[in-house]
């Protein structure tokens, strides 16, 4: 055999090679990032936070119920709903972030019940929390859960509820590309707080903070993985695109010294909208930091815009 042959023969089992190992990597990737089963009942939920600032025992003494709810396909989420001590005509639904769950976001929703005087939905996200499945949407298969809730606060309060949509960190992804599908008149005004611009620029700015080589590479083998076992491509879990779509009035707040979700993200995201906006940076907050950092100051910037949307009593 000359040469040549065997040239091009070694050349091919190297893109073999190559491909293989790009596809296993994907796969790694995937049961790292994406694949979770992580359902939790309520006691191994609460062990988690028995070092919390009196958050659980806040729970505990007001009126709140579980909810669930099946998603288009086929999965049961479960949620937190906490009624404000009076009726208000106002919901909040609080979105908790990657990793987390609906219990992680009690200060909040005590925030808003208290202080604001709304009643509050705690979804967990699916695969996360309380809730089945075992994908993590990245905000993207969580928008069409969103608006499934959305009508289940319409089936509790009736049709005049005026509701908010809040959410960090991939809490916030999820209601700014919620904000991108037919929403009913009823959804007033979205918060979001350290959201990013979509899944696969945030992925790939996180595996070049674990210092992983061809991050742009691994990426795409992970999309690809992505969209064969979960159904969707990174790149379409993009809350620019939807914002795009959006007319909503949008309160963007990021920490200025976030490096998870970097924060030039906040910018690309202020600019896409369609609606009224505002913009909230706190100098010296981390990745959703800004709450914790100055709380009453986080608040009365909430309020402040709340109030140019919401009827009020």
């Amino acid at each position: 055999m000359k040469a040549r042959a065997w040239i091009g023969i070694g050349a091919g089992a190297l893109a073999l090679l190559l491909l293989i190992a790009w596809v296993v990597a994907g796969n790694v990737l995937f049961e790292m990032m994406v694949h979770f089963d992580t359902v939790e009942d309520d006691a191994a939920q609460a062990a988690k936070y028995t070092y919390d600032d009196g958050r659980l025992e806040w729970l505990a003494a007001q009126n709140h119920q579980e909810w669930s709810i099946t998603s288009d396909d086929g999965i049961q989420l479960n949620g937190i709903y906490i009624a404000a001590p009076a009726p208000t005509g106002r919901t909040a639904l609080v979105v908790h972030g990657y990793g987390g769950n609906a219990r992680n976001m009690l200060g909040l929703a005590r925030m808003f019940v208290e202080d604001l005087g709304y009643h509050v939905l705690l979804p967990d996200l699916r695969a996360l929390g309380t809730s089945h499945g075992d994908m993590i949407g990245f905000g993207w298969l969580d928008r069409k859960d969103m608006l499934l809730w959305i009508q289940r606060v319409l089936q509790q309060q009736g049709p005049d509820e005026q509701i908010v949509l809040y959410g960090n960190s991939m809490g916030g992804a999820t209601v700014m590309m919620t904000s991108g599908e037919k929403l009913p008149k009823n959804v007033k005004a979205i918060i979001e707080d350290c959201g990013y611009t979509d899944a696969g620029t945030q992925i790939r700015h996180q595996l070049r903070s674990m210092s992983l080589p061809m991050s742009g590479v691994l990426e795409k083998a992970l999309s690809l993985v992505c969209k064969v076992r979960a159904g969707y491509f990174l790149g379409e879990a993009s809350a620019v695109k939807q914002l795009h779509k959006n007319k909503l009035p949008v309160l963007f707040i990021h920490g200025e010294k976030d490096d998870f979700v970097p924060f030039e993200m906040v910018h690309t995201l202020y600019e896409a909208t369609q609606g009224p906006k505002q913009l909230f940076t706190v100098p010296g907050a981390e990745h959703v930091a800004s709450f914790a950092i100055d709380p009453t100051a986080y608040m009365e910037q909430i309020r402040g815009f709340l109030q140019q949307y919401i009827a009020m009593d």
